[in-house]
């Protein structure tokens, strides 16, 4: 394939999979926002509900989303990406609508771990689907815009909210039935928006498909090798003390991340503005974070680099100044905080073969999931308005991803040293790591795999 051969087709497969997947991952992205949203809007009071009976419905969503992550990464070969992605924005749309017509605190309970139930595909599926596509020198710029669709969702929260009164209903629940619509109608559109695997999608003519796979091969290693559904995949990744770690950092930047998004509203709404122009503002450090997120995206491809800098600064949260410092302050933690996400997720992307990688990604993103549990129970309304114990902790987890990075860093690089040293230096691309090259009596002298046959070296991935 020529430069201008895959330039050309590299911009036709960014166009057919990275804007449909960031509008998905918006509207996924609704919930975290307006249930928050939705409390300063009459939530609570109409709903009477006392105590931790809030927290315990933030808490409930993340349960379910984390126990169910892995199972749908599993299932998404098998059912087709599409339909499955469209099966769960549907399903997930229709209960947003059934949380606009609750009545107490046990019918949002029900609905709220329904929701995490059906969501909880969506984000590592489209995850798991990017790896598929693309290069590991391609993915984190991809993947930061995929994650950067969030943005939007405060200022979409803030419009709705205006409908208070309609057919009897406040605003928190316009909030949920419109958003629930919106997402059912933008769901079905997946059926032919959402591709599938490289292998099988429709927006490639054979002669591209056998390029695109090619280079894939190249430069992945074994992701996109074709290699079928075996236990073995599956255990290698949950044995992998990798995963547990890598897992532990994405838990360590996602607290702080889903920390902030409970706690800005409250933050602005202290400065005097109305709650209706706290939940505008609200978005506003998110458009910063995109700024910087696609930045530092830049530069882990260009160089790949994939150790998160935070510049996250809870310890102004903490101290007793003034409400437009703290506001500050949200600006830059979030702008330390967006960009660590996705260049977080990429350090799995390269973890083994496709049910290896898929497990891999769904532990990863189960572990990270807790951070919402943790998020929402630390702070409660009685801690208002400092929130010292929760900026505390969110400070806690900030520092425990710089020290994982930092161990991961060393650790890598030492192993990496300790391969050139006993097989050589590999091309800079990974070009001679190839799949390809899995029958190469040569190849597999000199990386000590003599004797293996090649469905063998695939399945072991970076293990090789």
């Amino acid at each position: 394939m020529t430069p201008a051969e895959e330039k050309k087709l590299l911009r036709r497969i960014d166009l057919s999979i990275v804007p449909y997947a960031s509008l998905l991952y918006l509207l996924s992205s609704l919930d975290r926002v307006n249930v928050g949203q939705a409390r300063l809007t009459g939530l609570e009071k109409d709903l009477q509900l006392r105590g931790n009976q809030y927290d315990i419905a933030l808490t409930i969503f993340f349960v379910s989303y984390g126990i169910f992550e892995l199972p749908s990464n599993l299932v998404l070969k098998k059912f087709k990406p599409p339909r499955w992605i469209c099966f769960l924005m549907v399903s997930w749309g229709i209960l947003q609508v059934c949380m606009g017509l609750v009545t107490n605190h046990r019918s949002l309970y029900a609905t709220r771990f329904l929701l995490g139930m059906f969501e909880s595909g969506l984000f590592p599926g489209l995850n798991f689907l990017f790896t598929t596509w693309y290069t590991l020198q391609e993915l984190n710029g991809r993947v930061s815009i995929f994650f950067s669709g969030a943005t939007l969702a405060g200022l979409l929260a803030f419009g709705i909210r205006h409908m208070a009164g309609v057919s009897g209903k406040n605003g928190w629940a316009w909030i949920f039935i419109l958003e629930g619509l919106l997402t059912v109608i933008c769901a079905l559109p997946a059926l032919w928006l959402v591709q599938d695997f490289p292998q099988y999608s429709n927006i490639l003519s054979p002669q591209e498909r056998a390029k695109w796979l090619h280079r894939l091969n190249i430069s992945q290693v074994a992701t996109n090798a074709p290699l079928p559904f075996s236990k073995a995949q599956v255990v290698r990744a949950l044995t992998d003390w990798k995963t547990y770690v890598y897992g532990a950092i994405l838990l360590s930047v996602a607290q702080p991340f889903y920390s902030l998004s409970l706690v800005v509203p409250s933050i602005i709404a202290a400065l005097g503005f109305t709650n209706a122009t706290a939940n505008l503002l609200s978005a506003a450090p998110y458009t910063i974070g995109t700024a910087v997120t696609l930045l530092v995206a830049y530069i882990s491809d260009r160089y790949s680099i994939r150790a998160p800098v935070l510049i996250v600064i809870y310890t102004i949260l903490l101290c007793d100044v003034s409400p437009a410092a703290k506001f500050v302050a949200v600006f830059i933690a979030v702008a330390g905080v967006n960009p660590s996400i996705p260049t977080a997720i990429t350090f799995v992307y390269s973890s083994g073969p496709m049910y290896t990688c898929a497990t891999v990604i769904g532990v990863f993103f189960s572990m990270a999931n807790a951070a919402g549990i943790i998020s929402s129970n630390v702070y409660p309304t009685g801690d208002a308005p400092c929130y010292i114990r929760g900026h505390a902790i969110a400070l806690g987890f900030s520092c425990l991803s710089i020290v994982l990075c930092a161990f991961m860093t060393f650790y890598n690089m030492r192993e990496n040293a300790r391969r050139d040293m006993v097989y050589g230096v590999p091309n800079p691309d990974s070009s001679d790591c190839s799949p390809l090259y899995a029958d190469n009596p040569i190849r597999l002298k000199k990386w000590g795999l003599e004797g293996k046959s090649k469905e063998e070296i695939i399945a072991l991935g970076d293990h090789s």
